[in-house]
């Protein structure tokens, strides 16, 4: 499984842009968009530079209705109105909704996270964890052992929910990047709008 974050508050080269927000790529079985940015000229330029193409999203999840987090959606309907999308409410509860990839279900009635089993473990990504990082891992470790957790960490302080985690990426919204990586220094590492992360 590939993952390239699309945008994000940093980029790792010169030819993207940065900006408040964040959506990243997976391709597995499905290709899927993790949200969609704030600015769609923005999304789509670091799209062409990555060699991401529209026509080639099978799905587009959205983890919270934010204007950060869906500016880019009406463009990429535009261009591909085949892609399915899966909004913050489209469960209430943790499921799987296609073989492999799960949701945790809208929790405190804001946010969804994505859930992707892999040979390595459970990749969970979120957009901001409103609801507390701490909880999304709990519904998560319900379906397994979590290998990684990439994406927006927002105030998350309780950093012993990490331990056990063998690659944390904070990006966007984290408020304690630094803290994370300082603490964990040996499976944290940094994002940012062209990075690729191989699992």
């Amino acid at each position: 499984m590939k993952i390239t974050i699309v945008y994000d508050n940093e980029t790792t080269k010169p030819d993207l842009k940065s900006d408040w927000g964040f959506s990243c790529f997976i391709e597995n079985k499905k290709n899927i968009l993790f949200d969609t940015g704030a600015n769609d000229d923005i999304l789509l330029s670091n799209m062409e530079v990555l060699g991401i193409e529209p026509k080639n999203i099978d799905i587009v999840f959205l983890s919270h209705n934010h204007w950060d987090h869906v500016g880019g959606l009406d463009s990429l309907l535009s261009m591909n109105p085949k892609i399915k999308v899966y909004k913050p409410d489209f469960s209430l509860k943790p499921k799987e909704f296609l073989p492999g990839f799960m949701t945790t279900g809208i929790l405190s009635g804001i946010e969804q996270s994505l859930m992707i089993k892999t040979g390595k473990g459970l990749v969970v990504i979120g957009g901001c964890s409103h609801p507390g990082l701490e909880n999304i891992l709990d519904v998560a470790r319900k379906f397994g052992e979590i290998h990684a957790v990439i994406g927006g960490f927002h105030g998350f302080d309780k950093f012993d929910a990490l331990k056990d985690i063998n690659l944390v990426i904070p990006c966007h919204c984290t408020q304690y990047k630094k803290e994370i990586c300082e603490l964990y220094p040996e499976n944290c590492s940094s994002c940012g709008a062209g990075k690729i992360v191989e699992i």
